[in-house]
C-alpha cells in the first residue's frame, strides 16, 4: 500500500509559479512511476506529467510542455511538479498518482493504482 499526500496548491496570478509536492509512504517509493493529473470543474480528469522510477524518463501533456517540470527525490519519497508561467486554464485540482506494475500508457489514469486526495490550484487572470 502507498499513501500519497499532495501539498503546495494555492491561489496565484497568471504568469506566476507554484511547486506542488507529493509525499509518499512506504519503502518502495523508488520503484513507482509517479504521475500528476488534474481535474477542472465540469471537465474530465487529464494527464499532466509523469516520471519513471529512476527519474530518467519524463512525460508531459502538450498543454504544459515547457512550463511544468516533474522531478522526484527518492530519498525523500517525494515527487514535485514545478509549475511556471501559469495560466487561468491551469486552474484545477491536482492529483498525484502512482503505479509499480502495469502495461499501458503512462498518460492514462487507468494505469495508476494509488491516488492522493488532491490539492487545489487557482490561477487568476
Amino acid at each position: 500500500q502507498v499513501q500519497l499526500v499532495e501539498s503546495g496548491g494555492g491561489l496565484v496570478q497568471a504568469g506566476g509559479s507554484l511547486r506542488l509536492s507529493c509525499s509518499a509512504s512506504g519503502r518502495t517509493f523508488s520503484r513507482y512511476t509517479m504521475g500528476w493529473f488534474r481535474q477542472a470543474p465540469g471537465k474530465e480528469r487529464e494527464f499532466v506529467a509523469a516520471i519513471g522510477w529512476r527519474g530518467g524518463s519524463t512525460y508531459y501533456a502538450d498543454s504544459v510542455q515547457g512550463r511544468f517540470t516533474i522531478s522526484r527525490d527518492n530519498a525523500k519519497s517525494t515527487v514535485y511538479l514545478q509549475m511556471n508561467s501559469l495560466k487561468p486554464e491551469d486552474t484545477a485540482v491536482y492529483y498525484c498518482a502512482a503505479y509499480i506494475f502495469g502495461s499501458g500508457s503512462v498518460y492514462s489514469g487507468n494505469l495508476y493504482d494509488y491516488w492522493g486526495q488532491g490539492t487545489q490550484v487557482t490561477v487568476s487572470s
